[in-house]
């Protein structure tokens, strides 16, 4: 889900090479937080956070399949 999620958002930023995503597993739930350059973080999140949504959705549907949760952190 990492990968997918780097894959993602580096499609849609000017500099792919400051995207780090780390991943923290819990017992429940696994948390994935995107670090982006703040030029880029208005790019990811979108008008009125949709893109971050969309995201998220896409996130939340192949967790769902692994019989996961996962949860994405958006930080600056």
């Amino acid at each position: 889900m990492k990968e997918l999620i780097e894959f993602i958002v580096k499609a849609l930023v000017d500099d792919p090479g400051t995207i780090e995503v780390t991943e923290v597993a819990g017992d429940k739930v696994t948390i994935f937080e995107l670090r982006a350059d703040k030029a880029d973080i208005g790019k990811i999140i979108g008008k009125k956070g949709r893109t971050a949504g969309a995201i998220r959705t896409i996130l939340n549907a192949v967790s769902a399949r692994q019989g996961k949760r996962a949860v994405l952190e958006i930080i600056e």
